[in-house]
Formats: C-alpha cells, sequence, structure tokens
C-alpha cells in the first residue's frame, strides 16, 4: 500500500511573488483555453483554480499561505475580464454580461476554493498561538 508522502522539493519554496505569477498564469492559461475553444468558462477553469490553490499552499514558504488563498478568486477575475474585453472590446453592456456570467459558472469551484483555503489559513494561525491553558500553567 502506498501513502501520500508531502512533496518534497528543492529550496525553502516560493515567495509570495512566485505564488501570485504561477497562479495567475495557471489559472490564466485555462481561461483563455475554454474561452477560445468553448465560449464560455466551466469546468477546466474551476479545477485549474482548485490546483492552482492547493499547488500554492503545498509549494509555498512557510508565511504565505494567506496569499495562496487571495490570490486565485482575483486572477480568475482579472483574467476573465481581460480575455472578455480583448474579445468583445469596450461594450460594456456585453462585457458585464460575460463577465457576471463567468464568474457565476465557476462559482463552486471558487467557493469550494475558498473554504478549504481559508480553514487551513485559519488552522495555521490557530495553531501557532500559544494555548491559553498552557500560558496559565506556565504562570503558576
Amino acid at each position: 500500500m502506498s501513502s501520500l508522502q508531502k512533496i518534497k522539493i528543492q529550496g525553502p519554496g516560493l515567495k509570495k511573488q512566485g505564488i501570485v505569477i504561477l497562479q495567475t498564469i495557471f489559472i490564466g492559461f485555462f481561461v483563455f483555453i475554454e474561452l477560445t475553444f468553448r465560449s464560455g468558462v466551466g469546468i477546466l477553469t474551476g479545477i485549474a483554480i482548485c490546483l492552482a490553490l492547493y499547488g500554492s499552499l503545498r509549494l509555498g514558504r512557510p508565511g504565505t499561505t494567506y496569499v495562496s488563498v487571495v490570490t486565485p478568486p482575483l486572477a480568475f477575475a482579472g483574467s476573465v475580464l481581460a480575455m472578455i474585453i480583448l474579445r468583445e472590446g469596450l461594450r460594456p453592456s456585453r462585457v458585464g454580461i460575460d463577465f457576471i456570467a463567468a464568474l457565476a459558472s465557476v462559482a463552486k469551484y471558487l467557493i469550494i476554493g475558498a473554504v478549504y483555503g481559508w480553514y487551513v489559513y485559519l488552522n495555521q494561525k490557530a495553531k501557532s498561538k500559544p494555548s491559553k491553558r498552557k500560558v496559565a500553567v506556565e504562570q503558576d
């Protein structure tokens, strides 16, 4: 039986800037592919969002969890908006409708990623604080 082991990478891991670039390029690539071939985003982009979040949590340095959690929705929104403007031009009504439709089509993946990411972030933050019971025992 094989068990899942933590990925071992050489060096300390990605910095905050590397996480932002990695997630933006990864998500942007799948947005481009889906908008080009399907005329709308969907499951491939949603899975890419989840994979980008998980990958950055695993490959990032300690202390980069917040950036790993916050970046995927922003990278997705920026990529979709840029692609829609390039494809449709500056027609506000058409751009707005396509942008809202793209957000709605991957909303479940954004929510799943956000819930998991914030759970990991808040769990790490709670583990880094000393417990109240331990502090009370040390003072006595």
